[in-house]
């Protein structure tokens, strides 16, 4: 169980807001493998701010100070996105990214849609959860500039002294030591459209992969191909129906269009893909789970079996050879 180490920021960065120095309280921000920090350690630094504040209903106030970028590169999908449906959409695609524990599962019910987390993977306590589950709901308001009063909260711990905190927080009844944690929305807040969009973040992140594919650009139709990939692949959408919708083309041409240059769609993923990969792995500071995301893979593990596939070794043997030589 691991969470995204740009999501341990929201506790220092909560901390400094109250005039705490987080570093001399908890100990520096942990650096974490592949950008993710184990579980066990996220649990301790919250129980440990704590027992230092006694504050009622801390992980809400902490979660108050969510915004995209604590998300990673899950926050930068969803900032391309234009309603909070699809934003949700991709949340849910790369929880692991951020909150690899229970998987959150969303669902339609009639006139509402629910996000629920199980418990088959444990339990990993209140202020997780109440962290978790709060931040997910302030980010919503966030990217939709609406306070969005929620239908109901579920969480599977025990009631805390005062749940006054808790209804104000949701502006909804919230019930404890229930079966799943889950937030239950009405259905029409998914068609909210987001009021958050970074044009100038997206286009950072699309200039870069561009400069990495010109380095060995061949010209013409491939070079449109492959630019127009770039926000796809970060958006989970790089199909070819998708691809060919983009240059304004129907799918049948585009792939007539690419056999006449001895291409098949799939190869041109996967080039994209590999020298894309080759580009970002260079940067040592973006872990690998992000840059699996930012190829549009859902799991690290499959963007390390392309990438064998490529080089024969792992990404990280990759960027290590290569940074050292």
């Amino acid at each position: 169980m691991r969470i995204a180490t740009s999501y341990v920021t929201l506790l220092y960065e909560y901390l400094a807001r109250l005039g705490v120095d987080g570093p001399t309280l908890l100990g520096p921000p942990p650096a974490g493998s592949h950008g993710q920090v184990p579980m066990p350690l996220w649990q301790s630094l919250l129980q440990r701010a704590d027992s230092a504040l006694q504050r009622p209903a801390l992980g809400l106030e902490i979660a108050a100070g969510i915004s995209p970028r604590h998300f990673g590169v899950v926050g930068y999908a969803a900032l391309a996105c234009t309603t909070l449906g699809e934003a949700l959409q991709r949340l849910e695609r790369f929880h692991a990214l951020v909150y690899d524990v229970n998987p959150a599962q969303l669902r339609l019910e009639g006139e509402q849609v629910i996000v629920e987390w199980g418990i088959a993977c444990g339990c990993p306590g209140q202020l997780v959860d109440e962290t978790g589950v709060a931040a997910l709901v302030q980010l919503a308001r966030n990217m939709t500039g609406q306070a969005l009063p929620v239908s109901a909260v579920d969480f599977v711990n025990p009631p805390p002294a005062d749940t006054a905190p808790y209804t104000a927080f949701f502006g909804c009844p919230v019930r404890f030591a229930q079966r799943s944690t889950r937030i239950v929305l009405p259905l029409h807040y998914l068609q909210l459209p987001l009021r958050q969009a970074d044009p100038a973040l997206l286009a950072l992140l699309d200039a870069q992969a561009e400069g990495f594919l010109r380095q060995q650009q061949q010209g013409g139709l491939l070079q449109q191909c492959q630019q127009a990939l770039i926000p796809l692949l970060r958006d989970g959408r790089a199909s070819l129906a998708d691809l060919a919708s983009q240059l304004h083309r129907s799918p049948r041409t585009l792939q007539r269009h690419l056999g006449e240059q001895g291409l098949s769609f799939q190869q041109l993923l996967d080039d994209t893909r590999r020298q894309l990969a080759e580009g970002y792995l260079q940067d040592a500071q973006l872990p690998l789970s992000e840059i699996a995301a930012l190829l549009g893979f859902s799991e690290q593990s499959a963007f390390s079996r392309a990438f064998a596939k490529w080089h024969g070794q792992s990404p990280l043997r990759w960027r290590q050879q290569t940074l050292a030589g």
